[in-house]
């Protein structure tokens, strides 16, 4: 008898590691201050998507640290990893968090400023 584990343990009992994203690109090029803007627009947005804010918050610091921290943090956090590059996850209620590529790595058509 006792308490269940964490859900995030996959059925042979290993935890889901998070990995860097695979390069994706952006429907058209972008710029460094247009992906730092939409980034921006999304996080102060997700909150109403549904879900709890701290783990929004947990999700945002785990999107904007290394590898190493980022598992931390969503460890931490009792964040259930779906899929390890973080596009989605969920709560300990349920509850799925969608997270766009743009906000955890940069596309590879990224353009430099002038």
């Amino acid at each position: 008898m006792g308490c269940a584990g964490s859900t995030q343990s996959q059925a042979d009992g290993s935890v889901k590691k998070i990995r860097k994203p695979k390069p994706w690109k952006h429907t058209q090029p972008i710029t460094k201050a247009e992906l730092m803007k939409l980034r921006e627009e999304f996080w102060d947005t997700a909150p109403h998507y549904g879900g709890r804010k701290e783990i929004w918050d947990a999700l945002r610091a785990a999107a904007e640290a290394d590898i190493s921290l980022a598992q931390a943090i969503v460890d931490s956090a009792g964040v259930i990893v779906q899929n390890t590059d973080l596009t989605v996850c969920y709560d300990e209620r349920g509850a799925k968090y969608e997270l766009p590529k743009y906000v955890l790595s940069e596309p590879t058509n990224l353009e430099e400023e002038n």
